[in-house]
Order: structure tokens, then sequence, then C-alpha cells
């Protein structure tokens, strides 16, 4: 089990910003008290440029490098880079590929946690946006598939925000089946539960938002009779995740009522695909909560376990009708 870092995380200043360089320390303190749960700790390295742009079109690498390099500023009125913003992001995408690289090696990692940032999931195609600079995570993914062997990767997106980048940058393909739980209304205001995926891609988009004030049993009910099943119908060689910490009930940028348990229920589900699972780090601002329920992640990423199984409700039922056509649910 790998837990990938790196100081650059803490380079990417936003100042008074929910998504703080605090963060890191945060998890990072929280988890040396628990003698880090057994991972091993790896420092992240730079992504080769080659790999970011087999996401992003070098004229948005260019961009985010030269805002960076020139000083910082702002891509809109939430996204921010500073003069170390440049240097982060390309840490945080090599963070995320080295995690694949491991999980899909000769050694017998199964799972790995990117304790790193600027997060990733909302920065489309050729955007900037949501605190997201590069999607580390449609990167490893893609890596994944051209360079390591993997031909179908199931991403989980348990953040509360839906991962409208991810779900762009995947929209038309069916090597990559998207699961996004979010609470809607909020931003970014995509991933509506018909947006299904276009194309070759059409049914690989499994976007199931969910009412302010939603708790465990309506998301657990999403992982366990909606993504699950299809995602061991589609029979992923890799599990990505992107772990977003920000549904916690303490969280004050939006208004589901999950508790650090629920984090770890979701890791457990994820983990019962069978194959290697890696997490890259998302939203979630109150440290608190952010630090306690990443631990609860990563210990039930180590230890394993059955989760908790809820009953069907009326969402998840609506859900299975809009996704019965691809998959059997």
């Amino acid at each position: 089990m790998l837990y990938f870092r790196h100081d650059s995380s803490l380079e990417h200043e936003t100042g008074a910003h929910p998504e703080q360089a605090a963060r890191i320390p945060a998890i990072e303190a929280a988890l040396e008290a628990r003698g880090w749960l057994g991972y091993e700790r790896v420092e992240a390295p730079a992504a080769d440029v080659a790999r970011v742009t087999a996401v992003h079109p070098e004229r948005h690498v260019e961009a985010v490098r030269a805002m960076s390099e020139g000083g910082g500023g702002w891509f809109d009125p939430d996204t921010y880079a500073s003069p170390g913003s440049y240097r982060a992001a390309l840490h945080g995408a090599g963070g995320a590929c080295a995690m694949t690289e491991a999980l899909l090696g000769e050694g017998d990692v199964r799972f790995g946690f990117c304790g790193l940032r600027p997060p990733g999931h909302h920065a489309e195609t050729a955007t900037a946006m949501g605190f997201c600079l590069f999607n580390n995570i449609a990167i490893a993914a893609r890596h994944a598939l051209d360079a390591l062997g993997a031909a179908r990767v199931f991403i989980l997106d348990w953040d509360v925000h839906h991962g409208n980048g991810t779900n762009e940058v995947f929209h038309a393909s069916p090597e990559v089946l998207f699961a996004s739980i979010h609470q809607s209304p909020l931003y970014p205001g995509t991933g509506a539960l018909g947006d299904t995926g276009s194309g070759e891609g059409e049914g690989y988009a499994l976007n199931l938002p969910v009412p302010p004030g939603a708790g465990e049993d309506v998301w657990l009910s999403l992982v366990e009779h909606v993504a699950m099943p299809a995602a061991r119908a589609f029979e992923p060689d890799l599990v990505l995740v992107s772990a977003g910490f920000d549904a916690h009930r303490d969280d004050p940028l939006a208004s589901c009522l999950l508790d650090t348990s629920s984090f770890a229920e979701m890791a457990r589900h994820a983990r019962s695909l069978g194959v290697p699972v890696g997490a890259v780090l998302e939203g979630g601002y109150d440290l608190d909560a952010l630090s306690a329920s990443v631990v609860a992640t990563l210990e039930a990423f180590a230890d394993g376990g059955e989760p908790r199984s809820v009953e069907p409700d009326a969402l998840t039922e609506r859900a299975r009708e809009v996704h019965a056509a691809r998959w059997a649910l």
C-alpha cells in the first residue's frame, strides 16, 4: 500500500481560500498519529508534459505554466494559480500516474492514495476551473490505458461536486466507466441523471445526483445497487477514485450529511471489485472532517471487510431505470 506525497503541494498558495495548503498537513498529521496504517510513503514525481497533454491541449498546459511563472493570478473567481502552482500541478498529475504504474506493475501493490493538491476533477480538457488546474485522475486513467496495458478503467467520483472535467474527457469513450455521485443543485451545475455519455461512450457515464441533505443510506444505495453492479459487468483492470470528502456533514461548501464512516463504506465497495484501487484527493474543506475521513478510507482499503448493505431507495430505482439500457441493474 502506497501513499504518494510531495512538498510542492504546499507551494500552491491560495491564501484565504477553502482549498488551502493546510489540508495536507492535517491529513498527514492524522495518518502519522496512526502510524501511517502500514502505507509506504512515496515522493510523487513530476509528470512529463507529454502525459499531461494526452488529456489537455498544449495551449492549456502553457496557460497554467505562464500564469504560475508570471507571478500567479485567477483563472476564474474560484481558481487561483500562485508562483508554485505549476510545479505542484505537475507533481499532482505525476503522483497519480506513478500510483497507477505501481498498481498495474509486476509487484504486489493493491492500494494507493495520492495526498496531493491542487485537486483535478473539475479541470476540463482546455479549462482550469473549480480549484483545479490539471485533471489528475483523467491523466492517470489515460496513462493506464495508453501505456500500462489496461483495457478498461472504472472511475468512482464520490466528491460532493460533480466531476465535470472527468465526465467531459471520457464522455465518448467506452474504455472508462465513470460514476459520479454528487449533490444537485450545486456547483458546477452539471451531471444530470440523463447524461449517460455520447457516441461510443453512451451508457458509460453514470451520473447520480442526490438532493441536499442526502445522508449515508442514499449514497450507499447508489453505490451498492447502481455503480457496483455496472462496474462488475464492465470488468475493469483498475479502479480509480476521485476521493473528495466534502459530502461530510461538517463540510462548509455543501449540504450532504455523510459521516466519517460513510467514506470507509464506499472504500470497501471499491475494494470489493477485486482489482487494484488508487484514490486521488479531491475536495474536503473542514480540516478535522477531511483528515478523519482520509484515515477511515485508507484504513478500509487496508483492512477490508464487507461494506454495509442498504435497501435500494426510490432515487436508486430511478437511476436503475435510466441505466438499464446498458447495464443489468
